[in-house]
């Protein structure tokens, strides 16, 4: 598995749909999270995005994955940046071998 640095854009003006598909998009990614996919997430302090940390066998698999995310579907996203990540050092190092 390949380990990808996801940089969601949020849209500037999509902060209330945002704040009523929250709880789906968690409820989504905490599942992520459980099944060893999704390594970890968060928001960015200035509401900008996001960045998310996940494992696929490749970037179109991820990007069939990130289709399926409840903020997605509600058109929340303005611009997807998916990156191919080695972390060498650091917690996150043990999941890219």
């Amino acid at each position: 598995m390949t380990v990808f640095a996801v940089e969601y854009v949020y849209d500037a003006e999509s902060g209330q749909v945002r704040d009523a598909h929250r709880p789906a998009h968690r409820e989504w990614l905490t599942a992520l999270a459980g099944e060893g996919v999704l390594l970890t997430s968060g928001p960015y302090s200035d509401g900008a995005g996001a960045l998310l940390i996940f494992k696929a066998s490749d970037d179109a698999a991820l990007s069939d994955l990130l289709q399926q995310d409840p903020f997605a579907s509600a058109q929340v996203i303005s611009a997807i940046r998916i990156t191919e990540w080695n972390p060498i050092i650091g917690l996150l190092a043990e999941h890219a071998a």
